[in-house]
């Protein structure tokens, strides 16, 4: 099949990969353009577009596809198919229209819970007992497309964001190689009405640790924002991000350190498992607590 792909970060990667070995004909690689990074802020290629060049796939990076001129390149592509994983760019009719048999969209979440751009950090920190990956056929609403097929995991007691984005990376990519082969016999499912969610993109605010909110939400919290931004809190006087925990039993005053890096909350306790120092590389907490004293209380 003669497909469009279209994504820009990590977790599209595993999905371009599954396209190309699988043989299909991949026409060209959209991407969002390279953005300054490292230490010289020189442009550098995302992960699609370095994943691409590696394969020696065409690669395209317009700033917008509103333009009749970007609609008309990508029409003229004649494709079979557009595959979108996490591109970043808003798709016009046109360019929905294009490909022949349209835009297949692979979404982290058991739609229509969780539509939108955090799916896999909101499932964990409203504590869901489980997600998946949908195949969607795209259309203009946001994640509002029929499902073509969908697959659900369950969420492990001790999962963070990281983990459970590389499980729902590696279903993605198996289950839209699937959908591929079997195309003419799937029969698009409207999504219900019912039980519509959003996952609103995490702002920076909401990673500060309340340690008087009920340690499962505290564990949900720091689980659900690892590794990136990190729930973070204050340990002798010092901003420390938190990337894994576990409730733990215990109680004290919200924010008491009562053994280890245990950690009091409102209701019950928290076991710090893993954090990253301030200029420090993230590491298991048992080695980060060598040689330094949290103190009585964090803050």
């Amino acid at each position: 099949m003669r497909i469009v792909f279209m994504g820009t970060p990590e977790f599209s990667v595993p999905v371009l990969q599954a396209l190309h070995d699988a043989g299909h004909d991949i026409a060209a690689v959209y991407t969002q353009p390279p953005r300054p990074a490292g230490r010289g802020k020189k442009d550098r290629p995302g992960a699609v577009h370095q994943r691409a060049l590696d394969l020696g796939l065409p690669v395209r990076h317009p700033v917008s596809l509103k333009g009749a001129e970007a609609q008309a390149e990508f029409a003229a592509l004649n494709a079979d198919i557009a595959v979108v994983v996490a591109y970043g760019l808003i798709l016009p009719q046109a360019v929905l229209d294009a490909p022949r048999h349209g835009c297949l969209n692979i979404h982290a979440s058991l739609l229509p819970r969780w539509r939108g751009a955090a799916p896999i950090h909101r499932a964990i920190m409203a504590g869901d007992a489980e997600t998946g990956i949908c195949i969607m056929q795209m259309e203009a609403g946001l994640d509002t497309g029929p499902v073509l097929l969908r697959q659900a995991t369950l969420i492990t007691p001790d999962e963070t964001t990281g983990g459970l984005h590389d499980r729902l990376s590696a279903m993605g990519a198996a289950l839209i190689v699937q959908a591929l082969d079997q195309l003419p016999d799937l029969s698009p499912q409207v999504q219900p009405e019912e039980g519509v969610t959003y996952a609103a993109k995490i702002d920076k605010a909401e990673a500060r640790i309340d340690w008087t909110q009920p340690a499962a939400q505290v564990n949900r919290q720091i689980r659900g924002l690892s590794p990136f931004p990190g729930a973070w809190c204050e340990i002798g006087g010092e901003r420390v991000k938190l990337l894994g925990s576990a409730v733990a039993g215990g109680a004290g005053e919200p924010g008491q350190v009562l053994t280890g890096l245990t950690v009091a909350c409102g209701s019950g306790a928290v076991q710090i498992t893993r954090l990253q120092r301030a200029g420090g590389k993230a590491l298991d907490a048992d080695i980060a607590l060598r040689g330094f004293d949290p103190g009585p209380f964090v803050m």
